[in-house]
C-alpha cells in the first residue's frame, strides 16, 4: 500500500501492500526466536530494548494476543493485539504493536519522509491517517503479508476486522543506526454510511478529512500511555 510516510526503494516492490513499515518486504508469518525479550503483563507490553519502555494500553480494551513473524528473511517482528469488540466478534477498536528490526544479513534501514508527528507518552512518531472501505480485499491480496498475520491471529480468536475502517499509522525509529522501529496502528470502524471515496490504496483522511484525522489520532493518544524505562 503507497504511504507518503516511506521512502526506500524497496518500497517500490510493496507499494501495493495494505500494511507495511519503512524498508520491510511482504511479511511472511512464520515463528522466529530471535529478537529481544518483551512480555505483557495486564494491559502493559514491556519491552526490554528497541525502544526500552512500557506500553500501557487503556482498560476498555481486551489483549487477543502475541506473535512473532518472519519478514521474508529480511526481518522480524513482534506483533501484540489488543481489540474493543461490537456485535459478533467484529472488531470495533484496536491497537496492533509491532517491534521490528532488521537482520544482519543486510544494509536495509528505515526511512521516513513525513511532516506530520505526534506525541505518545514519552516517544515522538510520524504518522499518517487513512481510511479503507475494503478492508479483507486488501488481506487477501497478499496472504503473507504482516496485516494477514494479524487478520488470522483475530481469527483464531473468532474476531474479524470491519470492511469499513479508518486507521492511525505510527512509526518511531529508536536506534542512531534506523534499523529498527516500533510501529503502533489504531484501527476505527467508521460507520456504514460514513461516505468514503473508493480508492485502492486508501483514502489519506490527512488531506481529505482533517477533521476526522484529528478526532482518530486523538483517539489513539488517549488509548495509550507509552514511558520509556
Amino acid at each position: 500500500m503507497g504511504s507518503v510516510l516511506l521512502n526506500s526503494s524497496l518500497k517500490a516492490i510493496v507499494a501495493t501492500m495494505f500494511f507495511f513499515s519503512a524498508g520491510t518486504f511482504g511479511q511472511e508469518a512464520s515463528k522466529t526466536n530471535a529478537g529481544p525479550p518483551r512480555s505483557v503483563k495486564d494491559q502493559t507490553i514491556v519491552s526490554q530494548e528497541l525502544p526500552k519502555a512500557t506500553l500501557t494500553v487503556a482498560k476498555g480494551f481486551r489483549f487477543v494476543g502475541t506473535q512473532r513473524v518472519n519478514l521474508y528473511g529480511n526481518a522480524d517482528a513482534e506483533q501484540y493485539v489488543f481489540v474493543k469488540t461490537g456485535p459478533h466478534g467484529i472488531v470495533d477498536r484496536f491497537y496492533w504493536i509491532q517491534f521490528e528490526h532488521f537482520l544482519p544479513t543486510n544494509q536495509l534501514t528505515y526511512n521516513y519522509d513525513s511532516q506530520r508527528t505526534t506525541q505518545i507518552g514519552d516517544l515522538r512518531f510520524v504518522y499518517d491517517v487513512k481510511g479503507w472501505l475494503s478492508l479483507a480485499t486488501l488481506l487477501a491480496s497478499d496472504p503473507a503479508s504482516d496485516s494477514a498475520a494479524i487478520k488470522r491471529l483475530l481469527a483464531q480468536h473468532d474476531l474479524s476486522l470491519p470492511a469499513k475502517i479508518a486507521l492511525v499509522r505510527m512509526f518511531h525509529l529508536p536506534s542512531t543506526d534506523h534499523r529498527a522501529e516500533l510501529m503502533i496502528i489504531y484501527g476505527e470502524a467508521l460507520p456504514q454510511n460514513f461516505k468514503l471515496p473508493v480508492r485502492e490504496n486508501g483514502v489519506e483522511l490527512d488531506t481529505e478529512s482533517p477533521s476526522l484525522a484529528r478526532t482518530l489520532l486523538d483517539h489513539a493518544q488517549r488509548g495509550l500511555v507509552v514511558r520509556v524505562q
